[in-house]
């Protein structure tokens, strides 16, 4: 591009005059309109890519909504409120009609063209020694599982056992009714909860057996008119987590996060992680992409 910028010194001066100061000359390259140009694109693709990453989080969990209700009340959403609710908001936000049509199939233990899905987890650990735990439903076996090794192999993590570092359980979040605590435990228990807690946002989290978390859910619903915000079987850490202090290796985490949960046929990841010295910001980043 130097063409652009770049003239005779005859023509801005007379053969007899004196050679253009240094001041001068620098006022005609072009290295400061490049940078500021980097700079604006920098930003732009940096904006893009966190409007990207809301994107998909927002599409992941409409995802895990679509196949949660599904699962619990059916997948024709004539005959099931919850589920229509979910749909029409997703298609308000822009899911791709075909990425709904999958979660509710997967819903029912299928893909979007009816073949049986098969259940998997891989178990991963990372640097610096962050275990984490991977669940999947897919149609192939084995092309998800290249396909997973490859993507783990791309970000330096190593297929390993870490599952022995966690422990199975189901959990159900039903959304608070303001009603007495005491009450809605005993319903619980009586519907199958080996415990109840209450969260910061005043709703009720059901812990579980994994085998009965759904059935759970189902009979608790009918006991208590409330809202099922959230039904799954989750691996939680049994050991000491480990304390995220260093930004690069973070970071490092954060991204290999974001790419398990963009991949279609993974359905939870988990991580016996917590923040340490780093910055609120890249722990929002990793908690983001987080099914714990």
């Amino acid at each position: 591009m130097s063409h652009l910028f770049s003239f005779p010194i005859r023509s801005l001066t007379s053969t007899a005059s004196t050679a253009i100061c240094a001041q001068c000359r620098r006022s005609f390259t072009s290295s400061s309109v490049f940078r500021s140009g980097h700079n604006r694109w920098s930003k732009i693709r940096h904006e893009k890519g966190a409007a990207d990453a809301k994107k998909n989080i927002q599409r992941s969990t409409f995802a895990k909504h679509l196949t949660l209700y599904s699962k619990l009340y059916g997948p024709d959403p004539n005959l099931n409120s919850q589920l229509a609710s979910v749909i029409a908001a997703a298609k308000k936000a822009g899911m791709p009609k075909a990425s709904i049509d999958v979660a509710i199939a997967r819903g029912q233990g299928k893909s979007s063209t009816g073949v049986g899905l098969e259940s998997l987890t891989i178990e991963v650990m990372m640097p610096p020694s962050v275990a984490i735990v991977v669940d999947v439903e897919t149609e192939n076996r084995q092309r998800a599982l290249q396909e997973l090794r490859a993507l783990i192999k791309k970000h330096k993590g190593t297929i390993t056992p870490t599952a022995f570092l966690f422990s199975r359980l189901g959990r159900t979040v039903l959304k608070g009714t303001g009603g007495d605590f005491d009450e809605v435990l005993m319903q619980a228990l009586e519907a199958g909860a080996e415990d109840v807690e209450q969260d910061e946002n005043g709703d009720l989290v059901l812990w579980t057996q994994p085998n009965t978390t759904h059935q759970t859910a189902q009979n608790l619903s009918k006991v208590i008119p409330t809202e099922i915000l959230n039904s799954e079987i989750i691996w939680t850490p049994t050991a000491d987590k480990v304390k995220l202090d260093d930004d690069e290796a973070t970071a490092a985490i954060s991204k290999f996060l974001s790419a398990l949960q963009e991949y279609p046929d993974v359905q939870g990841v988990y991580a016996n992680v917590e923040r340490g010295t780093i910055s609120e910001e890249l722990w929002n980043a990793v908690e983001d992409n987080l099914d714990t």
